[in-house]
């Protein structure tokens, strides 16, 4: 497949994320499928991993920042966004809503083979989700290096 192909096939993937249509997902993701970030492999995890996350941010949406596609790789940076308004399975034990709403950048890393996604890699934040969530707070150290209320990044680097 050509990069722009890839790049359609990862856009098609997100869409079905945002709208819910797991079912899409056997057209899109590869059966065995391997998710390194979450040590996870097949498509029905894979699967169960998303619905996961549905229960507790019922309106989870990603919205795609940049695409960029060489051979059989595409690098995806998304904004997401949700609200903590159902119960969710964080590291084996179950958190109950926080009402929160969390912002988050993701970038993904996704290998395209015969057509399907057939691995992917994830890096984000958990520190930052944590925080929003409300599950940990920053000591004063923490809260002094990482302050929110900055206009622009030259206001916190270097201080």
């Amino acid at each position: 497949m050509s990069s722009e192909e890839n790049k359609t096939l990862v856009r098609r993937f997100i869409d079905a994320y945002n709208t819910r249509n797991l079912d899409l997902f056997d057209a899109l993701v590869a059966p065995d499928y391997i998710d390194h970030t979450h040590k996870q492999r097949g498509l029905e995890s894979f699967r169960q991993l998303f619905q996961i996350a549905f229960e507790g941010f019922p309106d989870w949406h990603e919205t795609i920042e940049d695409m960029i596609a060489e051979g059989d790789r595409v690098w995806v940076r998304v904004n997401a966004t949700g609200t903590h308004t159902g119960r969710w399975n964080l590291f084996g034990v179950t958190l109950p809503p926080t009402g929160n709403r969390v912002t988050m950048q993701m970038v993904f890393i996704w290998r395209i083979e015969n057509g399907k996604l057939a691995e992917g890699w994830e890096v984000d934040s958990d520190l930052d989700f944590l925080r929003q969530l409300g599950v940990i707070e920053y000591t004063e150290k923490g809260k002094e290096l990482f302050r929110e209320d900055t206009d622009s990044i030259e206001g916190s680097i270097g201080q």
